[in-house]
């Protein structure tokens, strides 16, 4: 079966997509991402730390940390290479308009966050490898996003928008046919 990737042909060399750990990230989680990330999107990745911490984007009301905020930091500080960067923390993340997120990223932008609060810490999450789909998954997601992929409505992509981590468990690790056109439509717009 080929890999779920957009061109099986060679690796682009347009640039780098950047997996950032914010605070103390066991390095299994960035290798794991950063492999899964080279398969699909077929650009190379680097692991390379740009935040130290989010203290600034930190809500006393809420405990919790505003993740458009994280964002627009991450963008000023992307190296020139860079052409996607993901960040991953293990700090619980929100939005205004919801309790919370497992991540957000600048939709067609070049940055993008994912939390493990939820995916990996959360009461009854599950086991490690339970753990470590549902991170790969929630990665490319937001990754997806910054290609200018939109929520898809089939439940088994991976652009499918999860409310839960049923929802998350439910998806699979693969983006529908349509979604797959509209990436390699948006890659190919980058001139690569």
């Amino acid at each position: 079966m080929k890999p779920d990737h957009i061109n099986s042909d060679h690796m682009n060399s347009y640039g780098v997509i950047i997996i950032s750990p914010v605070g103390d990230i066991p390095s299994w989680i960035t290798a794991v991402i950063a492999e899964r990330v080279k398969e699909i999107f077929r650009f190379e990745t680097r692991v390379s730390v740009l935040l130290e911490d989010i203290f600034f984007a930190y809500d006393r009301e809420r405990d919790q940390y505003y993740s458009t905020r994280i964002l627009e930091e991450l963008a000023t500080r992307m190296p020139e290479d860079c052409i996607k960067l993901l960040a991953v923390t293990q700090e619980d993340l929100f939005i205004p308009i919801l309790t919370h997120v497992y991540g957000e990223a600048q939709l067609g932008g070049r940055t993008s966050i994912i939390s493990l609060s939820r995916l990996m810490e959360y009461p009854n999450s599950g086991s490690r490898e339970k753990s470590r789909c549902r991170i790969v998954k929630e990665a490319v997601h937001e990754l997806g996003h910054t290609f200018d992929l939109r929520h898809c409505e089939d439940e088994h992509c991976m652009m499918h928008y999860c409310r839960k981590l049923e929802d998350v468990d439910h998806k699979s690790d693969r983006f529908c046919r349509y979604c797959k056109i509209f990436l390699s439509d948006s890659i190919k717009s980058l001139g690569v």
